[in-house]
This record gives C-alpha cells, sequence and structure tokens, in this order.
C-alpha cells in the first residue's frame, strides 16, 4: 500500500526547534513524495524566515493562525492537507533518518487507522535532557509501559509521534479542545468508533522534552491533572495504576516521618527502589551523572503526576 503522508507541525516560539526537525526531514531515506505542514500557532517569535530556507528541500506549507493550543493547531494542519495519512510531531523532536521508511513498513505489515511512536535520547542531548527521557520511558517508572510491545492493554498514541489516517480524521474530527490529555482523549474516541491503534516500535523520534527540573515539574504536574478529567468522561478506562504516583508520594512522606521515629522499613524501600533507578540508568546510558539526574528526575515525575492528580480528583471542581 501507499501513503500519501502530510506531516503536521504545530510550533509556538521555537523556531531553533524547527530548524533541527525540518533538517532531520531532508535527510529521510524514504523514496516517496511527503508533505510537511508547519501551523505557527500565534506565536511571537516567528519560524517563517527558518521554514523558508527548506522550501527547496522539501514540499513546505506555512500557516500562521491566532493562538488556540496544540490541538487546534493539528487540526487545522489536517484540514488543509492533501495527504491520506498524517504524521503528527511536536516541534522538539529530531527524526532518524529511517524514521518515514518504518512508518510506511509498519502500516503495511499491520494497517490500523491511527498508530503511536516512542521516543529515545539523541546523544547530543543535555545530562538532564537524557534523564528526563530514562524517567518518562523506563519500565521502572510511571512512563515505562508506554512504548513497549508488552504494555497493558491497548496502545495509547501520543501527538508528539502520531499516525492518524484522514478517514479517522474526518469521523472523529481530531483532537478536542483540551489543553492537556487531548491526544488520550483522541484515542478513546478513536475505539469508541471501532478503528485501531498500535505501536510501530521502530518509528521512534528523539524527543528533547524539558530542559529544567521546574519545567519537568509543571508538565508532569500538568499529565497528573488531566487523567481525572479523562477518567470521568471514559469510566471505562480509568485504572488503578494511575493512582500510583500519587501513593508513591504518600508512602514517600509516612517514610521520612517513620524513619524520624526510628522506623526506617519504608524508608529502606525508597532507597532501595532509588539505588535501582540509579544501577538501571547506568547500565543504559553509561554515565554517572545521567544517573544521578534520572533519580532526581524520576522523584520529580512521581511528585509532579502524583499531586497534580490529586488536585484534579479532589479540589478542583467541574
Amino acid at each position: 500500500m501507499k501513503f500519501n503522508f502530510s506531516i503536521i507541525i504545530p510550533v509556538y516560539n521555537r523556531p531553533n526547534e524547527i530548524d533541527e526537525l525540518l533538517e532531520s526531514l531532508t535527510k529521510q531515506d524514504f523514496s516517496d513524495d511527503f508533505e510537511v505542514l508547519i501551523v505557527e500557532d500565534g506565536s511571537t517569535d516567528k519560524s517563517e524566515h527558518i521554514v523558508e530556507r527548506y522550501k527547496n528541500q522539501l514540499d513546505l506549507k506555512y500557516f500562521f493562525k491566532e493562538n488556540s493550543g496544540a490541538g487546534a493547531s493539528r487540526n487545522y494542519g489536517m484540514s488543509h492537507a492533501s495527504g491520506n495519512y498524517y504524521l503528527i510531531l511536536d516541534s522538539d523532536v529530531i527524526l532518524p533518518a529511517h524514521y518515514l521508511t518504518e512508518v510506511s513498513r509498519g502500516l503495511n505489515t499491520n494497517y490500523t487507522d491511527a498508530f503511536g511512536g516512542p521516543d529515545a535520547a539523541h546523544q547530543s542531548f543535555t545530562s538532564l535532557q537524557k534523564a528526563i527521557n530514562y524517567s518518562m520511558t523506563s519500565f521502572l517508572t510511571t512512563g515505562g509501559i508506554r512504548g513497549k510491545k508488552n504494555a497493558v492493554g491497548k496502545f495509547q498514541p501520543r501527538s508528539f509521534n502520531l499516525g492518524l489516517s484522514k478517514v479517522a480524521f474526518e469521523k472523529t474530527k481530531g483532537f478536542a479542545d483540551l489543553k492537556i490529555g487531548e491526544d488520550i482523549d483522541l484515542t478513546f474516541r478513536l475505539w469508541e468508533k471501532g478503528f485501531e491503534t498500535q505501536l510501530i516500535e521502530n518509528a521512534f523520534v528523539y524527543h528533547k522534552r524539558r530542559s529544567t527540573i521546574q519545567q519537568f515539574f509543571i508538565q508532569t504536574f500538568a499529565f497528573g491533572t488531566a487523567r481525572p478529567q479523562l477518567n470521568k468522561r471514559y469510566p471505562e478506562t480509568a485504572k488503578i495504576t494511575y493512582w500510583f504516583p500519587s501513593l508513591f508520594i504518600i508512602g514517600f512522606d509516612i517514610s521520612c516521618i517513620a524513619a524520624i521515629f526510628g522506623y526506617w522499613q519504608l524508608a529502606a524501600f525508597y532507597g532501595f527502589y532509588f539505588g535501582l533507578l540509579f544501577l538501571d540508568s547506568l547500565f543504559q546510558n553509561k554515565n554517572l551523572v545521567v544517573a544521578f539526574l534520572s533519580v532526581v528526575t524520576t522523584f520529580t515525575q512521581h511528585l509532579g503526576y502524583g499531586l497534580g492528580f490529586l488536585e484534579s480528583k479532589f479540589l478542583k471542581k467541574d
């Protein structure tokens, strides 16, 4: 099966990231034609001058619109695309040369109207970015079941690396008007309409994510706040595992209090867990600094998601 790919990239005040992403698109080993649509979401620091550099190397379309969020910008791009299968990417990713080839191969092997791909850390990333990537992809953390073939349940694609057929877009109307969790919401609506999703394991991207601990905390906090709202919309999708980060943080607080009174058993458990994280990250990244930072970013991940989940569950009003 031949696919006419339209690559949709929303961007907001990140011209340097677009430069890296477009450069990686020029290096694809894919033999068929594809188009790239850049949707500028009301940026004050525009990327049009960056896009202009690649006009002779790529089939590029540039759009500027009022700020309305990433989901609406993706929908805007898909509504202006000419392809029959849309590939949605975040502006902070870099593609390996085989990306489009692997997407095509994966869809020809097992066609689905939507798919997701995993993410990895590029060698040029900072130590903190590599640590954040570890926390977001390791099986020892809350992000671990994403990007794995043996993940529990059906695969839920994420918008930083997501594919959607034109048919599925027209049936679902694309992303809902949500600031966080809009990709999960789309997945649930795809399933409701009978569409299948899959993970194409080899169609990975290098994902920069956040560059500071504070930014990473804010991001994971937002992820946590989104989940109870999604559970209300789709109660049949709620799982006990979504409580784990909150329980982890509550347990950590209890372990600290217990240790003050001489009861070290629970604190020892947390020490063992963080030690295991350190060794696993060290084995994967071959870097002591990244291994140490992986402990920090994983705690930040649990803290942000757990607190966001609890606030949304018990404090936010509908």
